[in-house]
């Protein structure tokens, strides 16, 4: 069979209908908002933002956002177009498989590993960097030792003292695991909660300390072009047209989420309506507060700060050091950021678990993905899977190179959605949807332009490792993927399955 074969439009509806064996239907317009909130204000908006700073842009991070949310706008677009006509769990990789065949399917969705179980670890190592400063600011006792708290790759700022392994990475992401498995619906309670809190201390740091910013900080706003090598030996742009860039695929990771929405197109009640109000309603808040945060942040502490002792745990860093009578907000900000921080790894593992269920559906992964547990209906092998996956990158490697190594994954997925529109407007121009992106294909074609820019800024050193992951996810797709693939079989719907009742409008 071709590798390109691909998946009917009207196979994929089929697949969305209500079964025995559906996800429930339980999320509204309202919890997708929340969920991509959730997703999107986290480690991205609270650690990346001053290691772009430090390593690329200086004030000009802002001016990244701004390039980060162009290219999350366009994609955003492409995104609400395929989700409210094909409204099936498996985002980009399902899209892609209707539109694009099975091999470009599966790079995708090995792809979106990338995004969302890497990433999920590089939120978890985040989450232990603020553990240890709410250790020591709030609560007043010793840190957890640094060999307990740092991948083995990494050493303390004086040299003196190696890390091991990444227990509370460990711990966050296990408890999260379970709590997904218990139920949906039940996390995104939980997720709507914690969104609320964090965006609320996300607006108090932009009020209070528009006060307290130094305009000597700002100055220059875009730093003159020139190299920073930081205490690993790692060389990046700094300043300048790629400093931009650079940091705009750096701060990329702070917009991820919004598209993590759409992996729960099976289980919205009206997916049609509100997929694209959860997709972009979610970024557009998200980047109003991006802005106006990366600006404040950069004008109260300085790249120096953020480049040594203030690396870690930056915000709560700098209201300490130069909010002065604002302590109890460097308090506030450190616990809100925890809570934040676990809403975030919620949504990712939430999100790669439905990819993994889509692709074993399909037959490209084994059968245990998309076995869903008999009382509370999710793919609860699939959660215990990606645990195992999230937690050994969240133990064992060091928060900057997966973050990295998340975004641009999520950028080359973004192109392949873009890339998705254009195809399905011409291959199926009469399938209805509840939502179109304007202007095709001048939108989705420049999505695939920004998105490609900021891949490009990231750097040749991550170029590498998208293209060592890729090679292992062909090596396994024709050793495995391609010879159980139930549409390379001619196998498409279980005969044992009920007839499929219309889905709700």
């Amino acid at each position: 069979m071709s590798l390109f074969i691909k998946k009917s439009i009207n196979q994929l509806l089929l697949d969305a209908a209500e079964s025995e064996k559906s996800l429930k239907r339980t999320l509204s317009a309202s919890s997708l908002v929340a969920l991509g909130i959730g997703a999107i204000i986290g480690a991205g908006l609270f650690v990346r933002t001053a290691s772009a700073a430090a390593q690329h842009a200086g004030p000009a991070v802002t001016i990244g956002f701004i390039v980060a949310s162009i290219g999350c706008a366009l994609a955003g677009l492409c995104y609400a177009e395929l989700s409210s006509s094909i409204p099936i769990a498996g985002s980009a990789y399902t899209y892609s498989y209707a539109t694009m065949g099975e091999l470009v399917a599966w790079i995708i969705g090995w792809d979106l590993i990338l995004e969302y179980a890497v990433g999920a670890a590089t939120v978890g190592i985040a989450w232990t960097e603020y553990l240890n400063n709410l250790l020591v600011t709030v609560v007043g006792v010793k840190p957890i030792p640094f060999e307990l708290s740092h991948s083995p790759f990494e050493t303390s700022l004086d040299g003196l003292r190696t890390g091991f392994i990444n227990l509370p990475a460990l711990f966050i992401v296990t408890m999260l695991t379970l709590l997904l498995i218990k139920g949906t619906q039940e996390s995104a309670l939980v997720n709507g909660i914690i969104v609320v809190v964090k965006v609320s201390i996300v607006i108090l740091i932009i009020v209070i300390g528009w006060g307290f910013i130094n305009p000597a900080n700002h100055t220059p706003y875009i730093p003159a072009a020139s190299t920073y090598t930081d205490t690993q030996g790692v060389t990046y742009d700094y300043g300048g047209i790629m400093g931009i860039l650079g940091a705009a695929g750096v701060v990329f990771f702070a917009f991820i989420g919004f598209d993590a929405v759409s992996t729960t197109a099976q289980e919205a009640k009206n997916p049609k309506r509100d997929m694209p109000i959860g997709i972009l309603g979610s970024l557009v808040i998200c980047t109003i507060l991006y802005v106006l945060f990366g600006h404040v942040l950069t004008g109260v502490a300085t790249v120096e700060d953020f480049r040594t002792t203030g690396k870690e745990a930056s915000v709560a860093f700098a209201i300490n050091k130069y909010m002065i009578g604002y302590t109890w907000l460097g308090q506030a900000v450190t616990v809100a950021i925890l809570f934040g921080f676990s809403s975030v790894i919620l949504v990712m593992l939430l999100g790669q678990s439905r990819v993994f269920y889509a692709m074993s559906a399909d037959g490209l992964m084994p059968k245990m993905f998309s076995d869903l547990h008999p009382k509370y209906k999710t793919p609860y092998k699939a959660n215990l899977m990606i645990l195992v996956l999230v937690g050994l990158f969240a133990a064992f490697v060091p928060g900057d190179i997966v973050g990295d190594m998340t975004s641009i994954g999520t950028l080359f997925a973004f192109m392949l959605v873009c890339a998705a529109v254009i195809i399905l407007r011409k291959t199926n121009p009469d399938l209805p949807r509840q939502f179109k992106t304007p202007w095709v294909p001048f939108v989705p074609i420049a999505g695939i332009i920004v998105c490609g820019a900021m891949i490009y800024g990231l750097g040749w050193i991550n170029w590498l490792r998208l293209f060592i992951w890729l090679l292992i996810g062909l090596i396994i797709y024709f050793v495995y993927s391609k010879k159980h693939s139930k549409l390379q079989k001619g196998i498409l719907v279980d005969p044992k399955d009920p007839p499929a009742p219309k889905i709700e409008e």
